[in-house]
């Protein structure tokens, strides 16, 4: 029997990326060693980047799977190893590509990403449902997506998207968003806790620092999209979100009624004088699907709510702004939905049929198709000269 070639072993490897960074192992330094004996059986060494690394099970699987593909092997024997300090610090150095530490990679002019802030005027509209269903719909599309739980507060993306008990890996200063089922990489303040349950009670200058973090020292690779869902009202972190991306595009979301509607307008504002674009609104709980017309082929809307919230947002923001805010979409109640986000199976993965996956999924393919406009936004030009 031929002994395997260890050019295409190591070939092999490279097609073995890292479950939290997403690039190969190769390119990380983790492949410590690589050995084949004359009988085919393959030895390799992959460190891990810390002892307890919660997807060595991940790694263990895809090595094993890609390495026994090469002809000749006949066996695989892997080690896990563990990163030294040094180790770790060359590892920092190259995610970061020279760049400083406690740079917004998302902030610079060379960023692709583009950034969407989903904002509310008040809590209970469903904000963090649409942003969790959003992020599934662009990944749905072939994008690659990140989304940052920016609601200090009140972050229930990472349970939303099935997380909620999972803790990112450090590599020194720099943080590993935590991966989902889903495919969207995720990072909440809940997730760098110590304990789920303790409770989060700072002012202005620790939210801010807060956001820096989860923008600045996490690693989130080459991103398409990256939402954020920002807390409810107008306060500390919507302002410190137009000092560090002023380039974030906004979706406002709002329910029906009056009341929601009024507020939902101020968060809008609040955009704008942070000289972010506001793209769209996009109405949650817009109505109730009457179950027993739909059985006969009949559609007959129940407005729970009310009606023309969102409508009533996108026509002020338009005429207030001087450019076009379109209603993105309207979300109809749905069991589903709030199904979805209790079980952390999103309702645009749990059943993409329901009426509100298929108008989460229109809003997604909406964002997606979408280039970015620079009206409203700042250009960050400044004159050095008087004519």
């Amino acid at each position: 029997m031929t002994s395997p070639d260890l050019d295409q072993i190591r070939a092999a490897l490279a097609t073995v990326n890292d479950p939290e960074i997403k690039r190969p192992i190769t390119d990380l330094n983790m492949v410590e060693s690589l050995d084949v004996d004359d009988t085919g059986k393959v030895a390799v060494t992959v460190l891990l980047t810390v002892a307890g690394c919660p997807l060595k099970d991940t790694i263990t699987r895809d090595v094993t799977a890609a390495v026994s593909k090469v002809a000749g092997v006949t066996a695989v024997d892997l080690q896990l190893g563990v990163m030294s300090a040094e180790q770790r610090a060359e590892l920092q150095t190259v995610l970061r590509a020279g760049h400083a530490q406690r740079e917004i990679p998302f902030a610079q002019p060379d960023s692709l990403t583009k950034v969407y802030a989903i904002a509310s005027g008040k809590g209970g509209v469903g904000k963090s449902s649409v942003t969790v269903n959003l992020a599934l719909g662009l990944a749905q599309q072939g994008l690659k997506v990140g989304v940052v739980d920016a609601d200090i507060y009140g972050h229930s993306v990472p349970a939303m998207l099935g997380v909620a008990d999972h803790r990112p890996t450090q590599v020194e200063d720099l943080i590993m968003p935590v991966p989902t089922p889903s495919g969207v990489s995720v990072i909440s303040i809940g997730q760098l806790k110590p304990r789920r349950d303790q409770v989060v009670a700072w002012r202005g200058p620790m939210l801010d620092r807060a956001l820096v973090q989860m923008l600045a020292d996490v690693y989130w690779g080459d991103l398409d999209a990256l939402l954020l869902d920002l807390p409810p009202g107008t306060g500390d972190i919507a302002i410190s979100l137009g000092q560090h991306l002023p380039n974030a595009e906004v979706i406002v979301v709002t329910t029906p009624q009056e009341a929601a509607a009024e507020v939902a307008e101020r968060a809008g504002t609040m955009a704008s004088m942070m000289h972010q674009r506001v793209i769209g609104v996009v109405e949650n709980m817009s109505f109730l699907p009457c179950p027993h017309c739909a059985e006969e082929g009949r559609e007959h809307r129940l407005e729970v709510f009310g009606s023309g919230g969102g409508a009533r947002v996108a026509a002020t923001l338009s005429a207030r702004f001087g450019y076009d805010v379109p209603v993105l979409g309207e979300i109809p109640l749905d069991v589903e939905l709030r199904a979805g986000g209790d079980s952390g199976k999103p309702v645009l993965e749990a059943d993409p049929t329901a009426p509100s996956a298929r108008a989460l999924a229109g809003i997604a393919q909406r964002l997606a198709g979408r280039g970015r406009n620079l009206a409203g936004m700042q250009l960050g030009l400044t004159p050095t000269s008087k004519f």
